[in-house]
């Protein structure tokens, strides 16, 4: 395939220019660039769905493309059967061969009949359904727009494999940094930041990463000599030529195009970053949400059976499991929509929670403006009264867009505009359902930056494993059958996994609740495994350590209002002597909750 010169308006502006591509046999291509600059768009002309308004793109004689947009729906009845048996059909397979195919897909894809009704399947399950369709009719090329999204991580594991042993060239557009390291052997990014509209390499992302920075310095200092050579030359037209001979003129010329040359790479390098910086309700209270023994399941399955789980200030907890395993359904039963079957759920008095939910949405037809700002054209945060032409900027929206419907946002914007709500709701407790979902990879390092600097607790359920990876403390992993653990990290969480699926259950259930981490690695354990019984010290331990904590905690309160104390903080001796005393204090609580978590994990 073969993209020449292809330009795309929508309104009076550009939303590329010029772009030309080229994908050969056995390319991986992974297609990147920030929120808004078309690669969705680019992607559809690619194949055949849309039409540029200039340049063309011409493919090898009788070349298949498939293309799988961001959203797989199929209509009611269909099965999975149905469903590849149309696409065979479409491919020009003959009956004779279509039934071998059809089964050869279904073994690889991991479905559970042929007869199940594809409309029923989760957003997961439909874009795998989706992916196999596409790929059992053989193609040249497969283009994908952000496979990752509804897909579990299993199902990210799969795709990888899958793209990396097919026979086809393949254009992903993802934001996934994992799941690029795995498949990309080229690297394309579109942005208007590069002269060409488009930057290409080849080899792995990180290589992309590593040669990116390099023509960037490069560019840097092409800059800083452009920058010198315009500077000499805006002193020489200052002082103005004494004659207009054909060599000054010249030199005039030369001068206005290095000052355009300039100019236009100034405006190319001029980069800015969405402002994410989530408010926490500087509550002082430890303990923010005590799951304790909790069993909730539908349709005669049980997704997690006497749970436990606590969760604490500072706590980051990465909550990971297949598809149907009940993510989010642990995260609503902590929001309060859902009440567990059996077991209770505590919660801090006047907790504020706040609760990204995976299937959110915008009205469209509003403007960006109503979408910020419902009921005015400001914005509290902080304390602070914020004009929401402020507001948007700092989520890298323009003053022209405020009065534009939020349905000619792209995804990556829509979600920014989400993200921007939820910023302005102080919360102790972010409960956060794949965040990530088409966000740009610039974005993306700041949200994960935002989640760091978070000062109070979150629980995220995501599937990007570079986010989980950085942002999580622990990890609390579910399998959708009744078992669970905790884990210190994601790659601990796939062991255990993996130990389950080969019938290992109860091993791995037990080794769950040592390999957790601090309060929450306490409380957790395998599902169904048998607890052990504590010393006789040891329980009259466990039985007094919350009313310890508590009282820790008080006086931790008592110490730090001491600090405020106008005649303590006046007098260095008194200020120094309570610092030490509230330090102490601050110490007694955590050696409190440290013993709290190993007699936790003594019975887990």
């Amino acid at each position: 395939m073969n993209a020449q010169s292809i330009t795309k308006r929508f309104g009076a502006q550009p939303l590329f220019r010029d772009i030309s591509l080229t994908i050969n046999d056995g390319d991986r291509l992974a297609l990147i660039g920030p929120n808004g600059a078309g690669k969705s768009t680019f992607l559809k002309i690619l194949s055949g769905e849309i039409e540029p308004d200039s340049g063309e793109v011409s493919t090898r004689k009788r070349a298949r493309i498939t293309y799988i947009a961001q959203e797989s729906a199929f209509p009611a009845g269909a099965t999975v059967r149905s469903v590849l048996e149309a696409a065979l059909a479409r491919a020009g397979v003959s009956e004779g061969e279509r039934e071998g195919r059809v089964r050869e897909a279904f073994g690889r894809a991991g479905f559970g009949s042929l007869d199940d009704e594809a409309a029923a399947f989760s957003g997961g399950w439909r874009k795998r359904l989706a992916i196999v369709e596409a790929s059992v009719q053989q193609p040249d090329i497969l283009l994908l727009d952000e496979p990752t999204n509804h897909l579990d991580l299993a199902g990210i594991s799969w795709l990888e494999e899958m793209l990396r042993t097919a026979s086809f060239a393949s254009v992903v557009v993802s934001h996934d940094r994992y799941f690029l390291e795995g498949i990309a052997n080229e690297t394309a990014e579109l942005s208007k930041a590069y002269p060409d509209g488009m930057l290409r390499f080849s080899g792995a992302y990180s290589t992309f990463l590593e040669k990116k920075a390099e023509y960037l310095d490069a560019e840097g200092r092409r800059q800083e000599a452009l920058e010198n050579r315009v500077k000499i030359e805006t002193e020489w037209l200052r002082r103005g030529p004494k004659a207009r001979t054909t060599k000054s003129k010249a030199r005039i010329d030369n001068a206005n195009e290095l000052i355009g040359e300039l100019t236009g790479m100034r405006q190319r390098s001029a980069t800015s970053s969405a402002g994410i910086d989530f408010s926490s309700s500087d509550r002082k209270t430890k303990r923010l949400a005590i799951i304790d023994g909790i069993t909730y399941g539908f349709e005669g399955k049980t997704l997690f059976n006497d749970l436990s789980f606590a969760v604490t200030a500072g706590m980051r907890v990465g909550v990971v499991g297949p598809n149907g395993s009940g993510k989010t359904t642990l995260l609503r039963l902590v929001n309060g929509e859902l009440t567990p079957q059996s077991g209770k759920i505590e919660r801090a008095n006047a907790l504020r929670v706040v609760y990204f939910e995976q299937n959110r949405e915008i009205e469209g037809t509003q403007t960006l403006r109503r979408a910020l700002a419902p009921d005015s054209d400001s914005v509290v945060y902080n304390g602070k009264v914020l004009h929401v032409a402020s507001w948007a900027a700092r989520f890298l929206f323009t003053g022209e867009q405020l009065n534009q419907p939020v349905e000619r946002l792209s995804g990556g914007e829509r979600a920014r505009v989400l993200i921007a709500r939820l910023m302005l709701e102080p919360a102790d407790l972010l409960l956060l359902d794949e965040p990530t979902n088409d966000l740009d990879i610039p974005t993306l390092e700041i949200l994960e930056e935002a989640l760091l600097e978070y000062p109070g607790a979150l629980m995220l359920v995501t599937h990007d494993r570079y986010m989980l990876d950085r942002v999580s403390n622990v990890v609390l992993g579910l399998d959708g059958a009744g078992s669970f653990g905790s884990f210190a990290d994601y790659g601990q969480w796939e062991d255990w996994e993996r130990a389950n699926r080969s019938g290992k259950s109860a091993a791995a259930n037990g080794a769950a609740g040592a390999a957790g981490n601090g309060a929450g690695a306490a409380a957790a354990g395998g599902g169904g495994s048998k607890k052990k019984k504590l010393s006789y010290m040891e329980q009259r331990e466990w039985e007094t350590i919350e009313a310890r904590i508590e009282e820790a905690e008080a006086l931790v309160a008592d110490k730090e209002a001491r600090l405020h104390d106008p005649v303590v903080a006046t007098d260095a001796a008194k200020l120094h002597a309570a610092m030490e005393e509230s330090a102490a204090a601050q110490e007694a609580v955590h050696a409190l909750y440290e013993r709290w978590g190993e007699l936790g994990a003594k019975q887990a």
